[in-house]
């Protein structure tokens, strides 16, 4: 049996934590450890969790929020990194964990495998097809810039437009490098695009993503997926103009065109406007120029065409004499046409005395009277004929008539809606139907339906006889 010992130190669960932890932030205040990232996670607080690894082994790690706001990319699962910081505890799990005080690709290579790769998925979807580029307005209205509201390239880019042709500018402030910056630029392309849409906003003829140069982390934020499939999205055509000529990010690829800097962005969506004067005038020179000379060739062609015709004075010449002939002419012929007149109408007098007028006259009123006495009769003739023919029409009316078929003892039932009932399989057994007899209508009920063959012949006969149905075309059933 074994004695218990009353000389070992006691500790509490929380004392003997606390003393781990002192020991470990002691003895490991300062490392720097290159590591694989693992399990990345971002929380909502803004702290970043992850785990650092190699082939055999791993470590947890936190990145306060303060220190996550200062790297210059975003960590990624597989990413290699090199990582400074203190060993610490977290007594709550009894674990322990890295906690970072600084981050860095471990090398350009390791960005540059991530940005190959991440090129290659991209391109694989078609976000960089040359068949979705679009053509830049060759004289935009408003132009939209998508950029840091501090530094040289906003004044580069206004500075240039204003030498080259002022337009409207609407700019959309935005962190260019940093945690978060990805996002905001993402949210600024995507809302111009928007906003144009509702129409809060005149749309912009064309966007900038513009931003100045820097290494490979300064500019990571524009080889974001966000960013990338924003550009891409756009509805807008974009120009892209980050870095310097020697500098290339995803969005140059996705855009509709990249331009070496900022400067030559602004160069490339406006064109010169004192050029674009000088051209106006050369051309305005130019049309004066041709219309001067087409009028001296169109006079030329005139006066060569006038020579060729005869003088005028020639031309009426023949005519003057003709019309100086008709003249002398004029006054003879109309009094022979007057001494004509007068001889006719010497003729035709005599038959127009009141006697002969008088016999005419006679004469027409006895023409009047023979045929007033041919029209009494005449219209007694057709008015015999037209009630004859009448007469007729109604006695073929009633006889085609439905209702001279139900003055012979039968019926037309109707359903509910006042339609026409021609077959028993619309009857059903209690549905009310309309009578109509040729003196009146009646409602009834339908108590059974009687089969017109044997196979078809209900069990119970109905109580009440049925008149058999009979059709008449266009008249529906008759009883």
């Amino acid at each position: 049996m074994i004695e218990p010992s009353h000389n070992i130190h006691e500790f509490t669960v929380s004392e003997l934590a606390g003393a781990l932890k002192r020991t470990v932030e002691d003895t490991y205040g300062h490392v720097r450890l290159r590591a694989e990232l693992s399990g990345v996670k971002l929380h909502g607080s803004g702290h970043l969790y992850l785990s650092l690894k190699d082939d055999r082994a791993a470590i947890d790690g936190v990145c306060w929020r303060g220190v996550v706001a200062k790297l210059g990319f975003r960590p990624e699962d597989g990413l290699e990194v090199l990582v400074t910081g203190r060993l610490s505890t977290y007594p709550a799990r009894s674990k322990y964990q890295m906690v970072i005080e600084q981050m860095e690709p471990a090398g350009a290579g390791a960005l540059m495998a991530l940005l190959e790769a991440r090129k290659k998925k991209l391109a694989a979807e078609g976000l960089f097809a040359s068949e979705r580029k679009r053509p830049l307005p060759y004289l935009p209205q408003v132009i939209a810039i998508v950029t840091s509201p501090t530094g040289a390239v906003i004044r580069d880019i206004l500075h240039r437009l204003s030498d080259r042709f002022p337009r409207r500018v609407m700019l959309w402030p935005v962190p260019v490098q940093g945690e978060g910056a990805a996002e905001k630029i993402a949210a600024a392309i995507r809302g111009f695009n928007q906003q144009a849409d509702r129409g809060a906003i005149p749309r912009p003829d064309v966007m900038i993503v513009a931003r100045g140069g820097g290494s490979i982390e300064d500019l990571w934020a524009f080889n974001e997926e966000a960013v990338v499939r924003a550009v891409a999205e756009s509805a807008i055509p974009v120009i892209s103009a980050v870095g310097h000529e020697t500098d290339t990010t995803l969005i140059d690829h996705a855009s509709d065109r990249r331009a070496p800097t900022p400067t030559a962005a602004a160069e490339m969506a406006v064109p010169v406007r004192s050029e674009l004067l000088a051209q106006l005038a050369q051309l305005n020179h130019r049309l004066d120029h041709g219309k001067s000379r087409f009028f001296v060739r169109l006079a030329d062609q005139i006066h060569s065409l006038g020579r060729g015709l005869p003088r005028p004075q020639d031309l009426l010449g023949l005519s003057r004499q003709k019309l100086d002939d008709l003249a002398d002419r004029l006054p003879r012929g109309l009094r022979f046409v007057a001494q004509n007149r007068r001889l006719a109408l010497g003729q035709v007098a005599p038959a127009l005395g009141p006697a002969r007028l008088q016999q005419m006259l006679v004469y027409k009123r006895h023409e009047m009277q023979a045929v007033g006495r041919r029209l009494e009769p005449a219209q007694k003739q057709i008015l015999t004929g037209g009630a004859q023919q009448i007469s007729a029409l109604s006695r073929l009316l009633q006889s085609l008539s439905y209702q001279g078929v139900l003055a012979r003892g039968y019926a037309v039932l109707r359903d509910e809606a006042g339609r026409p009932i021609s077959e028993i399989a619309a009857l059903k057994p209690g549905t009310p139907v309309e009578a109509e007899l040729h003196d009146g209508r009646a409602r009834l009920l339908v108590e059974a339906k009687i089969a017109r063959s044997k196979a078809e012949a209900p069990a119970k006969a109905p109580t009440k006889p049925k008149a058999k149905p009979k059709s008449t075309a266009g008249q529906g059933s008759l009883f």
